[in-house]
């Protein structure tokens, strides 16, 4: 019989904590805002999400589901090293985790079907995503090129379009 990774025991689930993350990153606690920094960061050290999209807090002996709105974290900075092909884009989050994107953390942009929004993210780690900030979103597409048919930019050696260029952005 297969173990499940990370698998607990079931009397060690929790069920449902009171603790959500809205679009903009804030996590709350029974409708109150968490306003210890540091509180937010130990909860983010402990955050997992399943194979179902379920997010939680998962310490070594218990977990409880939380609800996350859109993603759990913000990529708030962005930062180029190299150029062209070449360049490295490395993201910052709103807990202070660092990124590089490439094959290990890749870019992806979800386009709104209705308003044709954009929405980019870039993989943190364990299936847990940044969405990526509207200022450092603008600062991303200013350094785009276009690659077969695609708008985006390139980061440790792989291109993540951002947009098609017969679509627009």
């Amino acid at each position: 019989m297969s173990k499940q990774k990370n698998a607990l025991p079931l009397d060690a689930v929790c069920g449902e904590i009171d603790i959500r993350i809205d679009r903009t990153g804030q996590w709350f606690h029974e409708g109150s805002p968490i306003g210890r920094k540091e509180l937010v960061k130990l909860f983010a050290t402990v955050l997992k999400k399943d194979d179902n999209g379920d997010y939680w807090l998962q310490t070594p002996v218990e977990k409880g589901r939380i609800q996350v709105e859109d993603a759990p974290f913000i990529a708030v900075i962005m930062t180029v090293e190299g150029s062209g092909e070449a360049q490295t884009l490395h993201f910052e989050t709103n807990v202070g985790d660092t990124m590089s994107a490439g094959p290990d953390n890749p870019i992806r942009v979800e386009t709104h079907p209705e308003t044709r929004e954009p929405s980019p993210y870039v993989l943190v780690r364990d299936n847990l995503e940044a969405k990526i900030a509207r200022p450092v979103f603008y600062d991303l597409v200013a350094l785009g090129v276009d690659h077969d048919d695609a708008f985006g930019v390139w980061s440790g050696g792989l291109f993540f379009p951002l947009g098609r260029l017969d679509e627009g952005l």
